[in-house]
């Protein structure tokens, strides 16, 4: 008998002090929803989204070495989301030098949507886009960059900077041009970004839709059965491994609706009934041990 009281305190204090088990997951940050494979809490969401978004009092942020980018909306039906870069130039705003730059791991897993374009403005005539790799500027939806200098109030002061009778270079690129180059290499000022430039035909800079959508794939490692179980989709903080999240104290390797919990290597039942029956069984076997 105190064998058996032993191991239920022991089995118990542990499952609560597991540096493996992660709090349920918060679902929303203000107004916008959090699901997978997104979360805003370690151990939520998928493990190759781990620390990308931070959840402030007042917004949700997506977060990359260059800096902090206000989320304004995820669209998990379409798989995409819009971020806008408060320090990036726009039509009404002219904004200092800065660099848009993504980790590999977020280049890889949730870059930037192929309607989603770059402008390089004021550039030198030595930069590389117009030069050797002036292939990679392009026009969009009947577009051209000049058309910026134009319409903006922004962009037309680097015309009457530059006392010449045409604008400064410019260029409509992807957003790879600035993953491999830099904007001192690249040998522009200033940049700005445009989204669903598809549907832009006809449609002046003033009413474009400035800032950048990310697209993600949604990595299939049994979320649904999870969910439908009752769960939450996460991973384990220490191996990264997919891990259904059944409550505070416990993970499932698959779902919550199984006796299958799993915790550092052991079996962990999902009820206090079976937490003591399981107690009962490793003491029946340690006394056949013992006996022997």
């Amino acid at each position: 008998m105190t064998l058996s009281i032993t191991l239920t305190i022991s089995i118990v204090v542990f499952l609560h002090t597991s540096p493996h088990i992660s709090a349920l997951c918060r679902n929303f940050c203000n107004n916008i929803p959090i699901n997978y494979p997104f979360g805003i809490d370690d151990g939520c969401g998928a493990a190759q989204f781990r620390h990308m978004l931070n959840c402030s009092a007042a917004d949700l942020f997506f977060l990359t070495p260059s800096g902090s980018y206000k989320i304004q909306t995820i669209d998990y039906s379409k798989r995409n989301v819009v971020v806008f870069d408060p320090s990036m130039s726009t039509c009404s705003i002219l904004q200092p030098h800065h660099d848009f730059a993504m980790t590999e791991i977020q280049s890889a897993t949730i870059p930037p949507s192929p309607d989603t374009v770059f402008a390089l403005m004021n550039c030198s005539i030595d930069s590389p886009v117009l030069n050797h790799y002036r292939s990679l500027c392009f026009n969009f939806s009947g577009h051209s960059c000049d058309e910026l200098y134009a319409a903006c109030t922004s962009f037309k002061l680097f015309h009457v900077l530059s006392n010449a009778t045409a604008p400064p270079p410019c260029c409509f690129t992807r957003y790879d041009t600035m993953r491999f180059m830099s904007m001192d290499i690249l040998d522009c000022s200033h940049y700005t970004s445009v989204y669903n430039v598809d549907g832009l035909a006809g449609v002046g800079p003033l009413d474009w839709m400035y800032g950048i959508k990310l697209t993600y794939n949604l990595p299939d490692l049994g979320c649904e059965r999870c969910a439908k179980s009752g769960g939450t989709c996460g991973f384990d903080v220490e191996t990264l491994g997919f891990a259904c999240i059944c409550s505070t104290t416990s993970n499932a390797t698959r779902d919550c609706g199984n006796f299958n919990l799993s915790l550092s290597g052991y079996i962990i039942p999902n009820t206090y009934l079976e937490l003591a029956y399981v107690v009962h069984s490793i003491s029946n076997k340690m006394n056949v041990v013992f006996s022997s």
